[in-house]
């Protein structure tokens, strides 16, 4: 099993849903997963610390899961079929581990709100993980993308003002709006 963390949630341009990407811990393997808008938000709300006035399905699950007094020791992502992925619950009752089976999305929502590990299976991971592509690091190792990189992180772009400051746009034609 290898374990993973929620690298992103995004949003397909091409259809209403979404797209989980988990990273696998301390390396730059990733695995994409198509989830609905509904878990997406799920997840996304869970992260970002938003509280909600009443609890969504996934926090009704762990309100479940707590009440009934077992605990959620993993989240198992064991299975691609068809292309679909498979997963489990891996759950501990009365001193008994209990798997239940559920949609990826679901059983990654349900982890988020218990902190529980994120587990894929090995033979998922080398048939649909992915690495980034060797020109994509070059290209984003290039000195204005470091710059970019760390003023995003940094939340200062004095680094683009400098070299704002520093094109000659002389030969340009004057805007309407300098006109005015």
């Amino acid at each position: 099993m290898i374990e993973v963390v929620i690298d992103s949630i995004r949003v397909s341009l091409m259809a209403q849903y979404r797209i989980v990407v988990l990273r696998e811990a301390d390396t730059e393997r990733y695995l994409t997963i198509w989830i609905g808008p509904s878990e997406a938000d799920s997840i996304t709300v869970k992260l970002q610390g938003i509280e909600v006035s009443r609890p969504l399905t996934h926090d009704l699950i762990q309100n479940l899961l707590s009440e009934l007094g077992t605990q959620l020791l993993f989240v198992y992502i064991r299975e691609l079929r068809n292309d679909v992925y498979h997963a489990s619950l891996v759950i501990e009752v009365n001193r008994q581990r209990v798997e239940v089976d559920a949609r990826p999305s679901d059983a990654i929502a349900i982890a988020v709100r218990t902190q529980c590990p994120i587990y894929v299976s090995d033979e998922v991971m080398r048939v649909a993980g992915t690495l980034p592509d060797a020109e994509v690091a070059l290209e984003s190792a290039t000195p204005e993308n470091k710059a970019l990189e760390a003023a995003d992180s940094a939340g200062d772009l004095s680094p683009f003002a400098e070299f704002m400051d520093s094109l000659d746009l002389g030969d340009l034609p004057a805007s309407d709006e300098d006109d005015q």
